[in-house]
């Protein structure tokens, strides 16, 4: 039911759908006997959609997500194994087409095939199924990723797929059982910076004990990027769809109980390691 709501009600209502929701609604009512909410329905739904588009408001929201966990610290030394969560390839896309297409959150693969390499011995898990509501078992993520990875000479015998998960939740648990780690083990989490957050927090609540390494950063650093107006509508409304939606499932994690906070934050790190590994 969890899965059900947020691949349907979620939807609905990030900004751009439930404002051209409004202002349908708004246009259809135009052409009745409320006319008057209709003209200022329609108003609503446009005036909302710039103050989307062009105003900071999907910087403001993303900004405290991106910050909430630093860049990983190589200087703690090498990691024993890296979970990749999904997102960087479209399956159905990919099944459609008959190669790998990648989406916007592209890092997440470039960042950790550069871990992987860094790091020789590093086990590698790929955790990504299907997030859509309909998918067949020939569109799963990690499937696409193993080809990538192999095709950037990190060798087969160190990865490992998991793709069963639809969610966040499932990323950790299913990774959790494919990986088996050990006491004493350091394992890092690749994923976006805004997405962190709530990976952690749902990571931390299935046991899986992990260090935070955000890639696919979309800001700046700097006050005055933050606050600048967006020139292009469509890239604003992108930035807010994003940052709504990670709200939204960060809210309703932490009301189910899938995470013990509404923002996790950085917490104990796993003791740095005193005899020195290879890699």
């Amino acid at each position: 039911m969890f899965f059900l709501l947020s691949k349907t009600l979620g939807i609905m209502l990030l900004p751009v759908n439930f404002l051209i929701g409004v202002g349908v609604l708004g246009a259809t009512l135009v052409a009745t006997r409320w006319a008057g909410l209709g003209r200022r329905l329609l108003i609503l739904s446009v005036a909302l959609l710039a103050i989307a588009g062009f105003s900071p408001l999907g910087k403001l929201l993303l900004y405290p997500l991106e910050k909430r966990f630093p860049p990983w610290d190589s200087s703690r030394g090498p990691p024993d194994g890296i979970v990749v969560l999904g997102g960087a390839i479209d399956p159905d896309l990919s099944v459609a087409i008959g190669r790998v297409v990648f989406t916007h959150a592209a890092d997440r693969i470039v960042a950790t095939a550069a871990l992987a390499r860094r790091y020789p011995n590093a086990r590698i898990v790929l955790s990504g199924g299907n997030s859509n509501l309909i998918s067949n078992d020939s569109a799963k993520e990690a499937d696409y990723m193993l080809s990538v990875f192999e095709s950037l000479g990190i060798a087969r015998e160190r990865l490992t797929m998991e793709r069963r998960s639809r969610n966040t939740q499932e990323n950790a648990e299913f990774s959790k059982a494919m990986a088996k780690p050990k006491d004493g083990e350091r394992w890092l989490l690749v994923t976006s910076a805004y997405h962190m957050p709530r990976s952690m927090g749902v990571f931390r609540k299935a046991g899986f004990v992990v260090e935070a390494c955000p890639v696919d950063w979309r800001l700046g650093g700097t006050a005055h990027n933050i606050l600048m107006f967006s020139p292009i509508a469509i890239e604003g409304l992108e930035r807010t769809d994003i940052a709504v939606r990670e709200w939204m499932g960060l809210a309703a994690y932490w009301a189910t109980g899938k995470i013990d906070a509404l923002l996790p934050g950085p917490g104990a790190e796993p003791p740095v390691a005193t005899t020195p590994r290879s890699g």
